[in-house]
């Protein structure tokens, strides 16, 4: 039986892609550091094309954002604005849906959501304590939400940020 050689890649093997997808982030009132340094390594690992923090996010230069992040804080788009409604505004003008990661009495199941290539998405990921705020649902097109078998009925920010990146990507791959 032959065995196909397996064996562990170096960093210095991996071969950076300059794919970004027409999706972005919108941070509202993250408060702790590792969970944004997260988002940024999420963006860089999954062709993200921006990050938009608001409210109370905590923001770069940050050592904490930095050292979560692995310094993709250098190479992710992004900006700052108090006012997450500014950003929604600006984002529905440029022909982008409003997509709130979060349970509420209308959300979808994210694997039941439909996206495609010609798509536009700015993922809106809300606080680590109150979740989305009402402001930014009732702005939203739609709102999903990643099923929970356990016992808790929510997960850690950045965990459900990444499942849903992905999940939205390989929508915006497909055609």
């Amino acid at each position: 039986m032959n065995h196909l050689e397996n064996t562990q890649l170096e960093h210095v093997d991996h071969k950076p892609s300059e794919t970004k997808y027409s999706l972005c982030f919108l941070a509202h009132d993250i408060d702790a550091p590792m969970n944004i340094g997260s988002f940024f390594r999420i963006a860089d690992a999954l062709g993200i094309e921006k990050i938009y923090l608001t409210g109370k996010s905590v923001v770069p230069p940050n050592n904490k954002i930095k050292k979560t992040s692995r310094s993709t804080e250098k190479f992710v788009d992004y900006s700052y604005e108090q006012a997450p409604l500014v950003i929604v505004s600006q984002l529905k003008n440029e022909g982008y849906k409003i997509v709130s990661l979060e349970i509420t009495s209308s959300s979808i199941d994210l694997s039941k959501a439909k996206f495609s290539a010609k798509d536009k998405i700015c993922l809106i990921l809300g606080s680590e304590n109150t979740g989305v705020s009402q402001e930014l649902l009732d702005v939203s097109d739609i709102s999903v939400y990643i099923p929970m078998l356990g016992m808790n009925s929510s997960m850690n920010v950045a965990n459900a940020c990444s499942i849903a990146a992905y999940e939205i990507t390989k929508g915006l791959r497909n055609e």
